[in-house]
């Protein structure tokens, strides 16, 4: 909810603060600089020290960004509220990789990662729907501030839930950030995910807009039709994670999750390419589909990570992978306020977003052929 509350309030923001499609473009990008930048160092923290409470305070300090960005006077401080929530965020996915990675086995990693995909696309469904109505009814600056105060009541169950292992004194092996970049098969990750998430960030920070200015769709039919296709994706993750798990633990070996996330790339790489040329009421269900290829995608891309990483690095590889992948994130937001801005429509930023999925998926299908065993362990000291 906290990275696409920005997307919601745009419509409203927008106008009200005279922002110009490009200076939206650079605002929905801001968070993604310091969340990409930042990533290594985070991946590098929670392979070493106590991951449940490194994940807490970058918790915290993305909730309090989100709260102050409804105090924002001008695009200066907005945008600073922006680089803060990157920053506290970027310990997010590191950590969930670290966690899971040294907590589940194979045959069960890909439906605890499809939860926390569902989380993340949850979060868009309600925040779009929810939202929409908040700011009506109160407008976008308390939209932000409750948002952001409210996130941080999760920080006492969760401390409260800390297993007695990670109490002071449990540290992890230092990661290898050297080894993890001389692997061919890191990068080949890296690659694709800067692919996927072009264009799922393009439509998390602009679908509301699009919507709203090219489909003429009101901000309540916006509330709706904006949140359906995350829910969409959420339900095709959790299925795909169960039946890869399902598969894994049959035999099948935990490459079918590669052929999965392929297949999840080119359905939405197809659907969204339809999409934006098809009339409002066949465009919709392509949306949706589109939305569900993401789904089967990112419901198996982290335990693919996992699976290549191995327990010890897999906060490491990941951090160096969102690194990677999120300038997909940087650059989609930015070049799309300039597309739109240049003519108007949103047809060239689709097409745009199909050919980084199309990119992604020669990345996982073609060049990652198979998923080979762990990185091998090399010597380490504790602290």
């Amino acid at each position: 909810m906290d990275r696409g509350n920005l997307s919601v309030a745009a419509p409203v923001l927008q106008p009200e603060m005279g922002l110009s499609p490009t200076q939206m473009g650079i605002l929905f990008s801001g968070f993604f600089w310091t969340y990409s930048l930042l990533q290594p160092l985070s991946g590098w923290l929670v392979d070493r020290f106590d991951v449940y409470r490194l994940y807490a305070a970058g918790f915290a300090v993305w909730s309090l960004a989100v709260a102050a960005g409804g105090l924002s006077n001008g695009f200066v401080f907005l945008f600073a509220t922006r680089l803060v929530l990157g920053a506290g965020e970027s310990m997010a996915y590191p950590a969930y990789s670290r966690i899971l990675a040294g907590n589940f086995p194979e045959g069960h990693r890909g439906f605890a990662n499809a939860m926390l995909d569902v989380g993340t696309k949850a979060g868009p469904a309600l925040g779009t729907g929810l939202g929409a109505m908040f700011i009506q009814a109160g407008g976008w600056r308390g939209f932000f501030v409750v948002m952001g105060m409210l996130s941080l009541l999760w920080i006492f169950p969760w401390m409260r839930s800390i297993p007695p292992a990670a109490l002071p004194g449990n540290v992890h092996p230092r990661s290898q950030h050297a080894e993890v970049l001389r692997t061919t098969a890191a990068w080949i990750t890296f690659a694709g995910l800067f692919g996927f998430n072009y264009a799922y960030y393009f439509l998390l920070t602009w679908l509301p807009s699009y919507l709203v200015t090219e489909r003429k769709f009101s901000m309540t039919a916006m509330a709706i039709y904006g949140s359906l296709p995350f829910c969409v994706s959420a339900g095709a993750s959790l299925l795909s994670g169960v039946w890869t798990d399902r598969r894994v633990r049959r035999g099948a070996g935990p490459d079918v999750r590669r052929r999965i996330a392929t297949a999840g790339l080119l359905l939405s790489a197809v659907m969204l390419s339809l999409s934006a040329a098809a009339p409002a009421w066949i465009a919709m269900p392509l949306l949706m589909l589109a939305f569900g290829g993401v789904g089967l995608f990112s419901g198996n891309v982290w335990a693919i990570t996992q699976t290549l990483a191995g327990p010890g690095k897999a906060g490491s590889w990941t951090g160096l992978q969102n690194a990677f992948g999120n300038m997909g994130g940087v650059v989609a937001p930015i070049l799309t306020g300039w597309l739109v801005g240049r003519n108007g429509r949103f047809s060239s930023a689709f097409t745009v977003a199909s050919m980084m999925l199309v990119l992604s998926a020669v990345c996982y299908g073609v060049l990652l052929r198979s998923i080979s065993a762990p990185l091998p362990a090399v010597a380490t000291h504790d602290r």
